[in-house]
Formats: structure tokens, sequence, C-alpha cells
């Protein structure tokens, strides 16, 4: 009760101290990018139990010959990457955290098709309201293996705490500053996730 409490104060807060930067995000996207401005996509929230995110759009929507949209990379522009760099294209998912589908710390919301390929101790990240942000984000963001990501994931879930929220959010604007781990090797953005062939239990 009390997390949730933080949540909607401090959601209720970022989004009108940066209404402006929202506001002028929107029209650099519609301008840079044509419509639609807003991405929404449904994601695992609580027990896995779907939601629609929010974000503003980073990537064109070019298709090639066959109608088939181009790979990530390629639809990625130097705008998109600024705004990715900087986190821009997240600040609408204050609204998920007012309506309670997010929380401002918690594991990312991944992709739904992901939810049948998580071994059980993976699956432990849907035990509380996926974040904005979280230890996984402070510990490499996009720049690890999915593995340790899921790890860190866990970890988190077992020892969640005031104390550890303020700390993760505190390193989450030094992470953004620095625009450290944006990348992940080659990709623009992390790889497909295929599943762990082993057990990440010990």
């Amino acid at each position: 009760m009390i997390k949730r409490l933080v949540d909607l104060i401090l959601s209720a807060s970022l989004l009108i101290l940066l209404s402006p930067v929202i506001a002028v995000t929107a029209m650099l996207v519609r301008f840079r990018l044509g419509a639609p401005v807003l991405f929404k996509q449904q994601r695992p929230g609580l027990h896995g139990v779907p939601f629609h995110v929010y974000k503003f759009r980073t990537m064109t929507s070019e298709k090639d010959s066959m109608g088939i949209l181009l790979p990530d990379h390629l639809r990625l522009t130097d705008f998109g990457k600024f705004m990715r760099k900087f986190s821009l294209d997240e600040l609408l998912q204050l609204v998920n955290v007012l309506k309670g589908e997010l929380s401002l710390i918690g594991p990312r919301p991944l992709l739904m098709e992901y939810l049948p390929l998580y071994n059980e101790q993976q699956a432990k990240r849907h035990l509380v309201r996926p974040g904005i942000t979280g230890w996984a984000q402070i510990h490499g963001r996009n720049a690890v293996s999915w593995e340790e990501r899921f790890e860190h994931d866990v970890w988190y879930v077992e020892n969640q705490s005031f104390m550890l929220d303020l700390r993760i959010l505190i390193l989450t604007v030094k992470k953004v500053v620095t625009s450290e781990g944006v990348s992940n090797g080659n990709h623009a953005t992390m790889p497909i996730f295929q599943g762990t062939t082993t057990s990440s239990e010990g």
C-alpha cells in the first residue's frame, strides 16, 4: 500500500513537472516520424495479467516489397536513438503507473509471447507489479544477457524494500544521464528471448 501511494504521488508529480517535455517530444515525433505518435503494445503485468503499455514511437513504419516491416536497426532513426538514449520514449509510462498497471520500480514488462518460455525461477519476476525501471536496468540495462537480466529481476522480487527502490531510482537517473547500457552489442534493441536451455536455479 505504501509503495502504491508513493507511485501515485511521484507519477502524478512527474507528469505535471514533465508536461512541457512530453508535449515537445510528442510534436517532434509527429514531425520526424509521422503518425501515430504513440506506440501501444500489450505486455504482461502482475501475475502475467495483460495490459497496454504506452510509449512514444521511435521507429519508422518502413516495409519491404512484401509488406513486412524492416528489421529494427533499419527503422530506428537517429532521432529515435536520441529518444532512447535519454529514455524520452518511456515518459508516457507514467500514465501506466497512475492507472496501477506499472510501478515506478519493478521488473520491466516484456512481451506476452515470452510467458511460456520462462523457467520456474524466471517466472517469479511476475510476482510483483512490473516497473518503468528496475534492478536489472541499473545492472547493464540492455547490455547484459537475458539470463543475467532475469537473475536481477528475481533478486529484486526476493529482496524488495523501500530503501532498495530509492537506490534504484537514484541510480536510474545516473544511467539515463550517462546513457549506459542502451544497446546490446550489434542489436538496436534486445535480441528476441528464445528460452533458457538450463535452469537458473542453483
